[in-house]
């Protein structure tokens, strides 16, 4: 089975108006099908995170691409500049068939929100399941000029009161990726293999791990710049290395923090990749990702921080079952700082989530 990718002018399938909750009558909805391969897993046939994350960038982009181009004008690509926190419900298996649904939920004068859900389908029953959420967020750049950024044709809401909050959502997002900023003179050194055997096991250093990736035609965009779900797919895979060197066992991804996208990355750049091990629960690890790109083809620059994310892994038993994780070592101050750092997110993502009613599937 190939990959499907479906875009029109109609509402999104009822699992997705369920998540988003727009009821934005004149959104682009865009639905996205796909069998799971066993390139796409890992040895114990739980899907790849990053996988999944790239299939929901890809019906984002499809969906936001298309609104912004719904009116006469100058032509656009949307560009991935932001993805909100997103949960891994469930793990997706090899054979099930993912369904990416996404719909545009509000526009502002130069972004786009758009909302995915993605269900996991037993061919075989025809049962489904929702296995993650998102929110992403994304500008139009001009085909014509790539740092000229256009406006974006407006949506219809069903009522003030879901524009309003659009408009809260909108705001809070602008605002933490000020704060995001605030980190980006951060430095994951990369540790090689002869110096990993001096290190402690599950120290920080231990465990940290960096991907070293050339930026090619088949990874970019209409504009030469990288795909974002390109770049997360390899974010996760730097994520699932460290959480594994952690603990040793069968990992998964179980959640997201908000994925900020700093600057666009060009074809021909050089990125580093590096994640290292902030924080672990009693049953989850906490890994904090960079991306930097070396513009050093065409034009010759500094190395810059383009994206940047925390990740949360667990370990499962062969069973699925959630195993204990192994405490994190911390050893400088600057370990001991980021370590109760990722417990304050912890914890009052965990508040949270026992303030938030279950799923409509769940009741």
């Amino acid at each position: 089975m190939q990959t499907v990718n479906e875009c029109s002018p109609v509402p999104a399938p009822a699992a997705a108006r369920t998540f988003a909750g727009s009821g934005a009558s004149a959104s682009m909805a865009c639905e996205l099908v796909r069998i799971m391969r066993q390139d796409d897993a890992n040895l114990a046939g739980n899907v790849h995170g990053g996988i999944i994350l790239k299939m929901i960038e890809e019906a984002g982009a499809s969906s936001s691409t298309r609104h912004c181009n719904s009116q006469s004008g100058e032509h656009c690509v949307a560009a991935l500049a932001r993805v909100e926190r997103t949960d891994f419900l469930s793990p997706m298996c090899i054979g099930e068939v993912a369904h990416v649904s996404a719909e545009i939920t509000f526009t502002s004068r130069h972004s786009v929100e758009v909302q995915v859900s993605v269900l996991a389908e037993n061919i075989l029953t025809g049962s489904k399941r929702v296995t993650n959420r998102a929110t992403l967020w994304y500008v139009p750049l001009s085909l014509k000029n790539v740092d000229k950024v256009l406006e974006v044709p407006p949506i219809q809401y069903a009522g003030e009161e879901l524009e309003e909050e659009g408009k809260k959502r909108y705001e809070e997002q602008k605002l933490d990726r000020l704060t995001t900023k605030q980190r980006n003179g951060d430095v994951i050194f990369p540790v090689i293999n002869a110096d990993r055997q001096t290190k402690e096991p599950f120290t920080v250093g231990y465990s940290q791990s960096s991907l070293i990736h050339l930026v090619g035609p088949s990874d970019c965009t209409l504009h030469g710049f990288v795909h974002g779900g390109v770049t997360m797919k390899l974010m996760d895979e730097v994520a699932g290395i460290v959480a594994a060197r952690h603990c040793k066992t069968n990992i998964v991804t179980a959640s997201v923090d908000a994925i900020n996208f700093h600057k666009k990355i060009k074809k021909g750049c050089v990125i580093t990749i590096s994640g290292r091990m902030t924080f672990t629960s009693n049953k989850s690890m906490e890994i904090e990702v960079f991306v930097d790109a070396d513009p050093f083809v065409d034009e010759p620059k500094e190395r810059y921080r383009a994206v940047s994310a925390f990740f949360t892994y667990v370990s499962l038993s062969k069973e699925g079952k959630l195993r204990p994780v192994a405490q994190l070592m911390v050893e400088t101050e600057d370990e001991k700082r980021r370590f109760e750092d990722g417990k304050g997110r912890y914890l009052q993502m965990k508040a949270k989530r026992q303030l938030q009613p279950p799923p409509l599937d769940q009741q």
